[in-house]
């Protein structure tokens, strides 16, 4: 999956962000600065140009020199180690970082854990039918709306306070397995000429196969782990959750001029019976001294009619992501699915839309045991 803009780009499975600033120094909780330091580790950084790092940065509550002792072991530098200890001194007199929380294992609902057979045929079948999508999928347009929010006071995992930002309209034309869009509306206004460049922001790219074809490609070498069941607009799935490590991703991300490669990890919903993807989560494991930071993406698929026949397809996106306190939250949805042909038009005087709202497309839990397809 592809996200492009001027300023922040994030492609493969993310996201870009225009126009936000960095901010002069920044505060890290003692998590996110052992997150940093095990990622820098892991992505094999310059031992002194961690330890830089660390020399710009404040912490919000005091670093232990048990924590130091762990990062040492864990493979941090000894310039890293010497910028550590410093920082333990300087922050002596600050609250203590909070205590690890307990992972709560929630009580198992719906059915019976599946059998081992089970669960492998679904990862079988899904993996099939993500390697084939692109080439079951007939050419076609349709409408995609993109409604922007913005909260300039975003915190991680809040719901956030979103005011309405804009909206676009694009013309997406699928054909010969490509995606061409043409921008058409900002708001009511007309774009004739207009690109979404022009007109800046962030903007989301290629839903429709990337995301699929990376996560389930041999190459990705993508580890998946049983979690439990889920229920996605009444569907009983099995919620399997992968990881892709970032010495096989392809997943960058970039803000002006620089650029990442990221591991990314997420949850797939598999819908029990036909053993198709109905939910893919992706979350980009960004290193903490990077500007963009929390980027989540949801997409959901359903089946919908291109003519007379039924096609698994995307049904709506949401991407969040966040540079400092400035929150940016991207909802898509696509909508008049027809055939690609000479004939085939697509309305745009849309005025009425209306994204869907998220109580229609949030997970539901699985006490009322939906029943599996046979």
């Amino acid at each position: 999956m592809r996200f492009r803009s001027p300023a922040v780009a994030v492609c493969a499975a993310a996201l870009l962000l225009l126009g936000l600033s960095v901010q002069a120094q920044q505060t890290l909780t003692v998590a996110r600065l052992i997150e940093f330091v095990k990622s820098s580790v892991q992505q094999k950084n310059a031992d002194k140009d961690v330890a830089k790092f660390l020399g710009s940065i404040k912490l919000s509550e005091k670093l232990t020199p048990q924590v130091v002792e762990e990062l040492q072991s864990d493979g941090a530098g000894p310039k890293t180690v010497a910028a550590l200890v410093q920082m333990v001194n300087e922050t002596e007199s600050l609250k203590p970082a909070p205590a690890k929380i307990a992972m709560t294992v929630p009580t198992p609902t719906g059915p019976p854990a599946p059998s081992e057979a089970e669960r492998t045929k679904a990862l079988e079948e899904v993996t099939s039918f993500a390697r084939d999508y692109v080439k079951t999928l007939p050419d076609f347009i349709c409408k995609q709306v993109t409604w922007r929010s913005v909260d300039i006071h975003y915190q991680p995992e809040s719901d956030g306070s979103w005011s309405p930002y804009d909206r676009l309209i694009e013309k997406l034309s699928f054909f010969d397995h490509k995606e061409n869009y043409e921008l058409t509306q900002r708001n009511d206004n007309p774009t004739i000429g207009k690109t979404w460049e022009s007109i800046g922001g962030s903007i989301s790219r290629g839903e429709w196969a990337s995301v699929l074809a990376e996560i389930f490609d041999p190459a990705t070498h993508t580890n998946f782990r049983w979690e439990r069941w889920g229920n996605i607009r009444g569907n009983l799935t099995h919620v399997f959750s992968y990881r892709v490590e970032q010495k096989y991703s392809r997943e960058t991300v970039a803000f002006e001029k620089q650029q990442i490669t990221a591991g990314f990890h997420g949850r797939i919903y598999v819908e029990r019976g036909d053993n198709i993807p109905l939910r893919i989560t992706v979350i980009p494991d960004i290193p903490a001294d990077f500007p963009v930071q929390d980027v989540n993406q949801t997409i959901d698929y359903d089946t919908q009619k291109i003519g007379d026949d039924s096609f698994l397809l995307p049904l709506k996106s949401q991407v969040t992501m966040r540079n400092g306190h400035f929150g940016s939250r991207n909802d898509i949805e696509w909508r008049q699915y027809q055939k690609y042909s000479a004939g085939a038009t697509i309305t745009f005087d849309t005025g009425d839309d209306k994204p869907t709202p998220d109580d229609k497309t949030k997970e539901q839990p699985v006490t009322g045991q939906p029943a599996p397809k046979q």
